[in-house]
């Protein structure tokens, strides 16, 4: 298997909620099929799919908390940490916590997208980004 993530799928309850949610961040829908909507981002691709039907999926019980998972944006700058919690509150993300000075030297601050899936947006010094905006980690 080589190492990489093709696709990550959020379950959710209400996709065409969700997928307003994510059109108000400014992301673009990749297909206009009924039930499922992709995003296309520079790694790969995130999906919407109803909660229920992704559970059934997968054949895992869904406790509807946290699911030990945290998706994350990674910002040019901490003016951009800033800008994106902005952006996902004006959105209608429920903050997690306002950006602050991490233990690890960076920028971070979380929300939450409509069926509480947490996100974090952080600035890493250290990090630098490809052409089609993916993270590049050091050498």
């Amino acid at each position: 298997m080589e190492q990489r993530v093709s696709l990550v799928t959020l379950g959710v309850v209400d996709v065409d909620r969700s997928r307003r949610f994510y059109e108000g961040l400014g992301w673009r829908r990749g297909n206009r099929d009924d039930g499922v909507v992709f995003f296309q981002v520079p790694s790969g691709v995130l999906a919407l799919w109803n909660r229920a039907a992704l559970a059934a999926e997968t054949g895992l019980p869904d406790g509807g908390g946290f699911g030990g998972i945290a998706l994350a944006y990674n910002a040019r700058s901490r003016a951009e940490v800033d800008m994106v919690i902005a952006e996902a509150e004006g959105a209608g993300a429920r903050i997690l916590r306002r950006p602050v000075e991490t233990f690890w030297g960076g920028y971070s601050g979380y929300f939450a997208d409509p069926d509480g899936h947490p996100w974090e947006v952080a600035h890493n010094s250290a990090w630098s980004f490809d052409a089609q905006g993916g993270v590049v980690l050091p050498a």
